[in-house]
């Protein structure tokens, strides 16, 4: 029988004990996740909570956990959010109706839970009433997945974050060393490490892939579940953020390009953070007079989308940004792997209103730890007000000869 390549991806029939998982032939697959681990330990707690695992589209969500279950010895049933007949049942508040569902299964996939009416709530049911049942969610949007499961799930759950592929899972995948996977720069920074990015050899095929991302498949949820009255708006905040990234943004500057109130665009961007296309950076303070904290940067989580919306994927030697592009490809890379082990810190840039400033500040520890991002081989000093002011605070500088430390927290 003939399966086109769309169904194919969707597709899980399961057989008794056995499962079979259809997968895309393309190179994503192959590059083993970090998060897999984390799952799976998980998975093998004699009591688990209900997993919930967030992402992006198209950043591998569902491979992973199919990769995960490949290892599980129960009987499981997954369960797509398009799948109609199913819905009823899983949104029905009903225990008859719920156990009628899972009754044989040792685990529940629900992929997409966030189009699910009442999800929380049908969940918080089978995880107090069967107890022995393992559950994972995935949702490609915290916009109404997490509103769902937060309060009726308190205590109940673990939150995992899935990102594009990180310059550590490469590495690790390759058996890279820092040398080899410097050389792969150029072309990250560019492209970015979406997972089919990553597979596709074409470069005009790459930038194919990313124009068709930004131009609608990413907007999806925001767009179904935000009831957003002005679309374009949406489309020309996120273009214009893309130009700006890494850079303070003035949410007036913003209100008045765009002829709306400072509201709305507080509102498209707290959607566009939600649907994990951007997130935001504070500034860190300690003394308000002279320290900046009002405005934030703004980084993307990935570099394709960000230079799909500008429509410039020329090569890093020939750009004007190259400064902002390092700076974006450091403080996501660092967010990854920080999710991935569980690095909790708070997290900040550092300026002040005479012009001293750090790219980076982490607190964790009790201690202060500040970055200044260089390309090349640049080495930069800290800033004397830094390193005066916190005088307990470390500092590095870091470049493409020492990235590879700062992104895989060495």
């Amino acid at each position: 029988m003939l399966v086109n390549q769309q169904k194919k991806r969707d597709l899980c029939w399961l057989i008794s004990t056995n499962r079979v998982f259809l997968l895309p032939n393309i190179a994503l697959m192959l590059i083993k996740r970090i998060q897999e681990q984390n799952l799976s330990a998980e998975l093998a707690a004699a009591k688990s909570k209900v997993l919930v695992l967030y992402g992006a589209r198209q950043v591998g969500k569902t491979t992973l956990i199919h990769e995960t279950l490949r290892g599980f010895p129960g009987k499981v049933l997954e369960i797509n959010a398009d799948n109609i007949p199913f819905l009823d049942s899983l949104s029905s508040r009903n225990l008859d109706q719920l156990n009628g569902l899972v009754h044989g299964y040792d685990l529940l996939f629900v992929d997409e839970a966030q189009r699910i009416p009442d999800i929380g709530i049908n969940l918080k049911i089978l995880h107090d009433q069967i107890p022995e049942l393992k559950i994972i969610a995935t949702g490609s949007s915290s916009l109404d997945l997490a509103n769902r499961v937060k309060e009726p799930l308190t205590g109940r759950t673990w939150t995992f974050h899935l990102f594009p592929v990180s310059a550590e899972e490469w590495a690790l995948h390759h058996g890279a060393n820092d040398h080899e996977v410097s050389q792969k720069l150029p072309e990250w920074l560019v492209y970015g490490l979406y997972p089919e990015v990553l597979g596709i050899e074409n470069r005009q095929k790459k930038e194919r892939y990313l124009q068709e991302l930004t131009q609608s498949y990413l907007y999806k949820d925001i767009l179904a579940l935000a009831n957003i009255r002005y679309p374009e708006k949406l489309r020309q905040i996120l273009k214009m953020l893309a130009w700006q990234a890494g850079n303070l943004i003035s949410i007036n500057e913003l209100a008045n390009t765009l002829q709306i109130n400072r509201d709305a665009v507080n509102n498209y961007i707290d959607l566009l953070e939600k649907a994990f296309v951007i997130f935001r950076l504070s500034g860190f303070s300690r003394n308000l007079r002279k320290e900046m904290v009002k405005m934030d940067k703004i980084y993307f989580y990935d570099l394709g989308v960000r230079n799909a919306l500008i429509e410039n994927y020329q090569p890093p030697a020939t750009r004007q940004d190259i400064g902002q592009l390092w700076e974006n490809f450091l403080m996501v890379e660092r967010l990854k792997t920080s999710a991935y082990h569980f690095h909790h810190a708070n997290r900040y840039f550092w300026r002040t209103q005479t012009g001293a400033e750090l790219d980076y500040v982490e607190e964790y520890g009790g201690r202060l730890h500040g970055y200044e991002f260089k390309w090349g081989a640049k080495i930069a000093r800290a800033p004397g007000t830094w390193t005066e002011t916190y005088k307990e605070a470390t500092y590095k500088c870091i470049n493409t000869d020492n990235f590879m430390d700062f992104v895989c927290l060495r």
